[in-house]
């Protein structure tokens, strides 16, 4: 806690790491908090304070008190390390007056108290644990390692000797397969005559790895929204599961997360779209690496679950984090939990930045404009949290308007070749999505962020756009054309006055004036037809005909008469036959937006 406050320990909320007890507690109930602490992430228990925050002190028993100072050595086992502070105070009867606080580092080892009971803290409680979850911990903390650990009823015939011949030749090894697993590693050993297989041969080398380890498998959900929901609001849109051994089922996970996760794409400064995954890859990919290669295999129970929400993603893991790894040093300290099938996920390039992943992972979250990555030790399992700053429009029509958007801006990439300045490519991307950070901004245009924001408050001044709640929380909203063409026609009818419309009016003609709105009204509908037409061929390659006349809610024989245009044009191509094949944008294959497979 470092420098004590008396008011601060009076008011402290109780939780993981702070506990608050009247000098009436004894020694074996203390050793209790204590044991708790050192097995968790430490902590600091004050004695002298009631639960209402009432100071009643220590002074005035010195035998109790003593025999508090020796819970560590004489309850503990074997004995917590302890500091011990003495604060002065003065207590509710205003006498001169101390209270005792015991610091606790956590600890490297497991502690019981004196009947052999061991304790977790969790929240603001000293949660005693059974047989399993003591296991569970004393293979966390490094007293010895699970991956280590004969499986029960394996053998030789259980491993795919090919496959440890295939590691062997990427390793350089030159014996044979059987000889490595007996002399390396203790993937195999002989007891009394018996072999022994390890629980890293077994998943690294088995050649049906679930069947010792059933829940040693990784499950992808996938949700509508950006909350579980559960019974009739039951929201996932995909479910799977990947099993085998380690290193094949990871990158099966990673290859069908990648198809997961969403992209933006905006118009870069080559009249191409520049595409912008939702999180950095490296990071989404470091969380499942990490999880397979630290989780506690131990915890038979669970699976590791990967969570895909719309602006959220996130990874659970079995186990709590191992060795002196916590919470708040996560992305300076590293332990692993399995030394050896880390190792053997660095051969295969898995684990690619050793001991410095969590680093780099905040790092690349940052960089771009996205908040940190979230840690969660709840119970045994560990929760990481990735968002995304990206968000797409939640009202209905200003979705609808945002789609119009992206399609005129892709339908003017296609159609138009010239030079677009930053100006343009920021209003682009504000149109795509109003809530893109100054990262992605700088990211197309390749300027700095005070560029940027000399950009974006230029076109504020000159109200072509404007923002929408606070800078941190808010979002960009461009000023609608017809707002700014009501402002200049206003301003014009009160220079001229409204004889000169009247005149004009005259001269023209009321029928040629009528016939040229008509045309005008007639082409403008068309080109905007084409846009949309054009978009939802973006979208939607394997559309029919009818789809399409009922997504952009014109007739069939528009929509077929449109794509020959198109086609003729040079602008769109159709792949494959006319029966199972697609249409497809030219110069626009890898353009996705929102891509979801």
């Amino acid at each position: 806690m470092g420098e004590f406050d008396i008011h601060t320990l009076q008011h402290q909320p109780e939780g993981q790491q702070f506990d608050r007890k009247s000098f009436r507690i004894d020694a074996k109930s203390l050793a209790v908090i204590l044991v708790a602490f050192a097995n968790a992430d430490g902590g600091d228990v004050v004695i002298g304070i009631e639960d209402d925050g009432r100071i009643t002190g220590i002074n005035g028993n010195d035998d109790h008190l003593n025999e508090l100072l020796r819970a560590p050595f004489d309850f503990c086992v074997p004995s917590v390390n302890v500091e011990v502070h003495f604060i002065d105070c003065t207590d509710a009867n205003g006498t001169p007056n101390r209270v005792l606080v015991m610091h606790v580092e956590p600890s490297m080892q497991v502690h019981a108290n004196q009947a052999d009971d061991a304790f977790y803290r969790v929240g603001d409680k000293s949660k005693k644990l059974n047989f399993e979850m003591r296991m569970q911990l004393f293979y966390a903390k490094g007293g010895r390692y699970y991956e280590d650990e004969p499986v029960y009823g394996a053998t030789m015939d259980d491993l795919d000797l090919d496959y440890v011949k295939e590691f062997c030749d990427k390793i350089g090894y030159a014996k044979d397969a059987e000889t490595y697993l007996r002399t390396n590693k203790g993937y195999v050993t002989t007891v009394n005559g018996a072999d022994k297989v390890s629980g890293a041969a077994i998943l690294l080398f088995g050649k049906d790895p679930q069947k010792f380890f059933q829940r040693a498998r990784i499950r992808i959900v996938r949700y509508d929204g950006d909350e579980e929901r559960f019974g009739r609001e039951m929201n996932v849109v995909k479910d799977v599961s990947f099993e085998g051994r380690i290193v094949e089922m990871t990158q099966k996970a990673i290859d069908f997360v990648d198809t997961q996760i969403k992209e933006y794409s905006f118009l870069g400064e080559d009249a191409r779209f520049v595409t912008i995954p939702q999180y950095p890859p490296f990071c989404w990919t470091e969380l499942i690496v990490n999880a397979v290669a630290h989780r506690d295999y131990s915890i038979l129970g669970t699976d590791i679950i990967v969570k895909i929400f719309d602006h959220h993603y996130v990874v659970e893991s079995p186990g709590i984090l191992p060795g002196m790894v916590r919470i708040d040093n996560i992305r300076q300290m590293h332990f692993s939990r399995n030394p050896k099938i880390v190792q053997f996920m660095q051969q295969y390039k898995l684990v690619k930045e050793f001991g410095e992943g969590v680093d780099r992972m905040f790092r690349e979250m940052a960089e771009a404009g996205n908040p940190a990555p979230e840690y969660k030790q709840i119970d045994f399992m560990l929760k990481v949290k990735l968002t995304s700053a990206m968000r797409e429009e939640k009202d209905t029509a200003k979705k609808s308007n945002m789609i119009l958007e992206k399609s005129n801006m892709k339908s003017n990439m296609i159609l138009e070749k010239s030079s677009i300045k930053n100006e343009q490519l920021i209003i682009e991307t504000i149109k795509a999505n109003p809530s893109a950070p100054i990262p992605i901004f700088q990211k197309i245009t390749g300027l700095s962020r005070s560029g940027i924001w000399k950009i974006l408050n230029r076109l504020r001044e000159n109200e072509v756009v404007r923002r929408i709640g606070s800078d941190r929380d808010g979002y960009w909203e461009i000023v609608e054309k017809s707002e700014m063409e009501g402002t200049l026609k206003s301003k014009k009818k009160n220079k001229n006055g409204i004889a000169n419309d009247t005149v004009n009016s005259t001269e023209n003609g009321t029928e040629n004036g009528t016939e040229n709105a008509l045309e005008n009204d007639t082409v403008n509908d068309r080109m905007d037809n084409e846009k949309k037409l054009l978009f939802a061929i973006i979208e939607h390659p394997n559309y029919t005909y009818e789809q399409y006349a009922e997504l952009i809610h014109i007739s069939r024989r528009t929509i077929a008469r449109m794509l020959k245009n198109l086609h003729e044009n040079g602008i769109i191509r159709r792949v494959g036959p006319d029966k199972g094949g697609h249409w497809e944008v030219i110069g626009n294959e890898q353009c996705t937006i929102d891509n979801e497979q």
